[in-house]
């Protein structure tokens, strides 16, 4: 009896002193950011005596089934060489409360568990909006929010549903763009209420207009994520600059005026001309004669195309002179046309009528006043006749005197 007894008080002592070579994991952390949660230790491996891998198992279980006296642990990590387990993917209610545990392992021992409590409601870190966007309106800008995502991309106004916006906006005196050291020296000394204060504006809403901003000028705007029931807040969104817009003015008209031209210069008037010059330069309409061309073109390549001239080249120069064609005009001369065959035959009839008025003369002169009258009037004729003769004759490059006498000498006399 006093055998038996003995090794039980031997054996409970080597066990004690195993146990208390094996430490318990130290500083139990959670890092939460919205729904992802990962619990981190401490664990300094020169304790360990055994010289043996220490291997870490991580635990949950809901806060209200401690009471029970039959407990059912969820097992997240099991033998794990790592100082930390991720509780992420464990389902675990937003609104819950858990109680989360861990223990080293070293071969068949295990050291004491560790417990601690979490409530991700209360214990959850709370992230700022995922993405913040800007848009001018006028003299106004438009921030449009997006909410902070979950651990499955879901909105984390689904699980914080006082969740608002607290956003800074500022102006500036410049073009910020290219320069992200001076907006977060901005940042740092508004964020930290030196100097001017940036205007604020509380929102639930994700799209916000921007009150009382001027046109033609730089805002930029900073969002954080609040919670006043647990008192969350998360960190600021890096800050995004917008110029607001306004009315045109007359010196940006000018310019795109100005702009327009240039482009239209650009694009029809040079290659039009460089065509022209191309064409004109090297396919001339007037070709030059064959004893130039052979000077100024290389019959060796087979080319007609001109080549440009070195100061080697020997030419053969003498003056060369060049005159105006002289262009002959045509003079059509219309050729002479007999009087019409009518006229003709009352000549005639006239001759003869006055070759017999002439062997007659006492029956011409016993006519009295009315031959003296026809006498006169056909002389008035026969002058005016000789006169359009002589205007065709000379027309006709003829003299007046070369026409010919007929051989009768008989003239035409219109009576």
């Amino acid at each position: 009896m006093n055998v038996g007894f003995a090794l039980v008080l031997i054996w409970s002592l080597t066990i004690t002193n195993v146990l208390a070579e094996l430490p318990v994991p130290q500083n139990l952390t959670l890092l939460t950011l919205n729904t992802e949660y990962l619990l981190t230790w401490d664990w300094d491996r020169d304790q360990t005596t055994t010289g043996n891998t220490v291997t870490f198992t991580a635990e949950y279980m809901g806060k209200y089934k401690m009471q029970r006296k039959k407990k059912n642990w969820s097992r997240v990590c099991e033998r794990t060489i790592h100082t930390h387990c991720n509780f992420t993917g464990s389902d675990l209610h937003y609104l819950g409360m858990y109680v989360l545990r861990v223990r080293a392992s070293a071969d068949e021992l295990n050291s004491d568990w560790v417990l601690k409590d979490f409530c991700p409601d209360k214990d959850a870190a709370l992230g700022p909006p995922s993405r913040v966007e800007l848009a001018p309106v006028g003299n106004l800008l438009d921030v449009t929010i997006s909410d902070p995502l979950t651990s499955t991309q879901g909105s984390m106004k689904d699980h914080v549903l006082s969740l608002y916006y607290h956003i800074l906006y500022w102006s500036l005196s410049d073009d910020p763009r290219g320069n992200d050291t001076k907006i977060l020296c901005w940042s740092r000394i508004l964020l930290s209420e030196k100097g001017l204060k940036p205007n604020v504006v509380n929102s639930i809403n994700n799209l916000v207009t921007l009150p009382e901003l001027e046109a033609w000028t730089w805002y930029c705007v900073m969002v954080q994520s609040r919670y006043d029931y647990y008192n969350k807040t998360s960190g600021y969104t890096a800050p995004q600059c917008m110029q607001t817009e306004g009315a045109t003015q007359w010196w940006q008209i000018f310019l795109y005026f100005l702009v327009s031209l240039v482009v239209c210069f650009l694009l029809v008037l040079l290659p039009y001309t460089f065509f022209r010059f191309y064409k004109y330069t090297f396919y001339p309409t007037i070709q030059l004669p064959a004893y130039i061309q052979e000077y100024l073109c290389d019959s060796s390549l087979g080319s007609e195309m001109p080549i440009l001239l070195t100061p080697e080249s020997e030419l053969c120069c003498d003056n060369l002179s060049v005159y105006a064609e002289v262009v002959l005009l045509e003079i059509h001369i219309p050729p002479f046309t007999a009087p019409p065959s009518g006229l003709q035959h009352d000549s005639s009839r006239h001759s003869r009528q006055g070759s017999e008025g002439s062997g007659d003369s006492g029956v011409y002169s016993t006519e009295g006043g009315s031959g003296q009258q026809g006498s006169s009037g056909g002389g008035e004729r026969i002058r005016r006749d000789k006169e359009v003769e002589k205007v065709k004759l000379e027309e006709m490059g003829e003299e007046p005197g070369d026409e010919g006498v007929p051989d009768e000498g008989v003239v035409d006399v219109c009576v």
